[in-house]
């Protein structure tokens, strides 16, 4: 049985800010205590104590948008991406994840998807999800959105689609009413009752979004657009949006399936005066890939894996000269913002969770710790799902 105490030495530890060289006590699910040099539990046959030797040591990657039951269907049945595992997350070196759906909101269910998540928490990380999909009205689990985010531990907030030929065309009337609903399920839960709005390359782009901010009263912060490196057009929204206490979120590419890396986007809101703590990255794993001509027909599809989020975050140092601590913050601290876990999820501090990275000078995983829990190591999963066995 795992040693529920454990001492990371001699670690570089970034949380996301760089601290330098400090040890690191965990002790069950969480972080300790955090010191310079921890001494006297060497000897402690309860302990177990890993020498990192000076490598990072860095939160765990914080996924936003990953479709665990899989996503796809727009070419038929057989179109539909099969769910992921859990060994795909954690040896990709993410710890926390929320699970949506897609397209596909008819044989992809909600209770589906709640039972997912479940049981990736019980297996090993730490996993939410969103209620509703591209449809409007939302498809919910009780009937109501407020009743899900408030009744369900596990669900945060709320999916839609909008400026997309997928979409329900839903009005300005009604994504104000779909937001205040969001937003009064999470206040009544305690949760961050976010609008993860999936974003089409429609004209519209975000102009409902900043209607209902100039007509209501509904924080900048309860909505979450995604996507939003599709074109130039509206990523320069997603900055005006990120200049009002906004977040935008950017899917990571997939080197085999796009030509431009997502960092190039990320350091295109950078030098044009975006915060670089509103900005997120996500994976869009598991979902589908499609290609559409023209016409809007489907001509190919494929899917992503979380594995983007580290190639990613290679690229903004590397590709981009983006320092490690800011690029980290992308895919840890930011997010954990967003989902309303800010100071548990996405650093390494006293009294947060651990969930922590080791990653080499090249920035490959190393080690990863999900819950206190050595869960993957150079790639081979440690925690894997029942069925992986």
């Amino acid at each position: 049985m795992e040693k529920l105490i454990k001492l990371i030495k001699n670690a570089d530890v970034y949380a996301p800010e760089h601290l330098g060289l400090r040890d690191i006590l965990i002790v069950d699910q969480k972080i300790a205590r955090i010191d310079e040099d921890i001494q006297g539990y060497e000897d402690l046959p309860e302990v177990d104590v890993y020498d990192a030797m000076g490598m990072a040591v860095t939160p765990g990657l914080i996924d936003i948008h990953v479709h665990v039951t899989g996503g796809g269907g727009e070419q038929g049945p057989s179109s539909r991406v099969p769910e992921i595992k859990l060994s795909e997350l954690l040896t990709n070196g993410v710890t926390t994840c929320v699970g949506l759906l897609g397209t596909d909101g008819i044989t992809r269910s909600l209770e589906n998807l709640l039972a997912k998540v479940q049981a990736l928490n019980e297996e090993g990380m730490t996993a939410y999800m969103l209620t509703g999909s591209y449809q409007y009205p939302s498809p919910t689990i009780t009937g109501s959105v407020i009743k899900d985010i408030a009744l369900f531990d596990e669900i945060i907030g709320c999916k839609v689609a909008v400026s997309d030929h997928r979409a329900s065309n839903l009005t300005k009337e009604e994504l104000i009413r779909l937001a205040s609903d969001t937003r009064m399920g999470g206040l009544i839960s305690g949760k961050a009752g976010m609008l993860c709005m999936h974003m089409g390359s429609g004209a519209n782009m975000l102009n409902d979004v900043f209607y209902a901010l100039e007509n209501t009263e509904i924080p900048v912060k309860t909505f979450v657009p995604t996507h939003m490196g599709r074109n130039v057009s509206l990523l320069s929204q997603g900055i005006r949006l990120a200049g009002m206490g906004g977040n935008v979120d950017i899917t990571a590419s997939d080197p085999a399936i796009s030509e431009e890396p997502a960092s190039h986007k990320v350091a295109y809101c950078l030098k044009n005066g975006a915060d670089s703590d509103r900005i997120t990255m996500s994976s869009d794993g598991c979902g589908s890939q499609p290609r559409f001509n023209e016409k809007g027909e489907c001509i190919g599809l494929d899917y992503t894996s979380p594995k983007v989020l580290l190639i990613e975050l290679k690229n903004c140092v590397f590709l981009e000269g983006i320092p490690l601590e800011t690029a980290l913050k992308f895919l840890t601290a930011n997010p954990a913002r967003v989902i309303g876990k800010q100071g548990i999820k996405g650093v390494v501090a006293e009294g947060a969770d651990a969930d922590l990275l080791v990653l080499d000078e090249s920035l490959d995983i190393v080690h990863v710790i999900a819950k206190g829990k050595h869960a993957a190591h150079k790639g081979e999963a440690i925690l894997k799902g029942r069925f992986e066995q």
